[in-house]
């Protein structure tokens, strides 16, 4: 009996089909982001009830995470894993570590846990943009990847909602932590068998390390890391700053769904935007809305332009990370997966700089003011970075 469920697991209408496998990535996506990289987001008002955890310590945790994510982005540049192998892997090393969360009262415990969620989600996002977007090509439905990379702002929305139920049933966050933790695990159990389906295209591993650095792929580098360090501020602390204002939490709690709401909402629109203005384009004009949305809660102080930001945020934060994907992808065609790995990478770095920065701008002032105008004015930077003419001869 388990020998045939496995052969049926596998089963080309199954595992083979562009459904299943945008499925699979919106779902492998909603876990890494929504649970492993931003679930302290929605939690750390919880956390500061229930613990009495300072900005500042906020802020410490939250830059383990993107320790973590630096350092599962850089081992992925040159690991040899099979895709399904690597995916796998970390949704089950995000459930356990969320889950541990719930039990754990230690400090440096939760630097421990944090960062290696933040590891397990790098893989998943590397993997799983590399194994959807070459499984959809293969399959004549690229479209679809829109679907899957909703799955970001899927759980984004999500992980915010059950945290906001959970702050008006009185719930402690440890009870979120081990709720979301046990949510990870039963998602990751239900795409379990799909995610073995590996690329039909005669891709290996080692063909991809064929690529080779060239100034364009330091740009995207570059600028990838920029976006990174844009827009991490506003993604970690929205909670906290419309909590500052708004201490009710059926008010505050409702701009992080917001955020997720927006991302998944935005990802419609860039599986057909690229078509119209190109890939490029888009990710300069996502780094301009953002720069905007990143700066409102400077230039209009309160709730509404908090929540302003976590749509203008929220909405641009998936069409980047879309864009600037396809766009490894057009640079190096099939072997992308190490560029890809290199942006996240760079990536990982700027968001590590934007907690670590507002941990110190808030031991002096407690205010978030400064990092947020820095973030902005590096958006806009990259923007026009971006906007510079491709190199001729980059590998397409």
């Amino acid at each position: 009996m388990l020998e045939r469920s496995a052969r049926l697991a596998r089963a080309p209408d199954r595992g083979r089909s562009p459904a299943a496998v945008a499925a699979a990535g919106l779902a492998a996506l909603a876990v890494a982001m929504g649970v492993g990289r931003f679930a302290f987001t929605p939690l750390l008002p919880m956390m500061q009830e229930d613990a009495g955890l300072s900005v500042a310590a906020g802020g410490w945790l939250a830059a383990a995470n993107y320790a973590g994510y630096l350092a599962g982005a850089l081992a992925a540049i040159g690991l040899r894993l099979r895709p399904a192998t690597a995916i796998r892997a970390a949704l089950v090393v995000i459930g356990l570590a969320t889950l541990w969360m719930g039990f754990e009262h230690r400090f440096a415990a939760w630097v421990a846990l944090r960062a290696l969620a933040g590891v397990a989600s790098a893989w998943v996002l590397v993997f799983v943009s590399a194994w959807c977007l070459q499984r959809l090509a293969a399959l004549r439905a690229p479209a679809l990847g829109g679907v899957a990379f909703a799955g970001v702002g899927a759980g984004i929305a999500a992980t915010g909602a059950l945290c906001l139920a959970l702050m008006h049933s009185g719930a402690s966050a440890a009870h979120a932590w081990i709720a979301l933790g046990a949510l990870a695990l039963a998602v990751t159990a239900a795409i379990w068998p799909v995610l073995g389906d590996d690329a039909p295209s005669g891709e290996t591993a080692p063909r991809e390390h064929g690529w080779r650095w060239d100034a364009e792929s330091v740009r995207l580098v570059l600028c990838y890391g920029a976006f990174g360090f844009g827009y991490i501020i506003p993604a970690t602390f929205l909670p906290a700053m419309a909590k500052a204002v708004v201490a009710d939490p059926l008010v505050f709690g409702w701009s992080w769904p917001l955020f997720g709401a927006a991302a998944a909402a935005s990802t419609v629109a860039a599986a057909v935007l690229p078509r119209i203005v190109g890939n490029r384009r888009l990710w300069i004009l996502g780094h301009l809305v953002m720069a905007v949305g990143v700066a409102l809660p400077v230039v209009a102080p309160g709730i509404a332009g908090i929540l302003c930001a976590a749509l203008l945020v929220g909405g641009t934060f998936m069409v980047i990370t879309m864009a600037g994907m396809q766009e490894a992808r057009h640079v190096a065609g099939a072997r992308a997966r190490p560029l890809m790995a290199a942006m996240t990478a760079a990536f990982a770095v700027g968001q590590i700089a934007g907690p670590v920065g507002v941990s110190f701008s808030a031991g002096a002032d407690g205010g978030f003011a400064a990092a947020l105008l820095a973030a902005s004015l590096v958006l806009a930077a990259s923007a026009y970075a971006l906007s510079s003419p491709r190199r001729q001869g980059a590998p397409q």
